[in-house]
């Protein structure tokens, strides 16, 4: 029973690895893109991602902050 409890991560690693190998060699992507320096910013060329494939939603609005009060009249 102490040999198994010893064993049991190790498979179970094991397994996971090459569950994780399996996925990426049938990802079906031949190219995998490289980045390229454009303009002062990287842009990827190449890759099996287009350009509406990832949504970015926009930005919440952000509320305004209160005016600061002028200091409190002494008196």
């Amino acid at each position: 029973m102490t040999r198994l409890r010893a064993i049991a991560p190790l498979l179970v690693a094991a397994v996971l690895t090459a569950i994780a190998v399996v996925t990426v060699k049938s990802a079906g992507c031949d190219d995998p893109g490289r980045y390229e320096l454009v303009g002062g910013g990287y842009q990827l060329v190449g890759g099996c991602i287009a350009p509406g494939d990832i949504l970015v939603p926009e930005p919440a609005p952000v509320a305004p902050l209160p005016a600061a009060d002028p200091a409190p009249a002494k008196g």
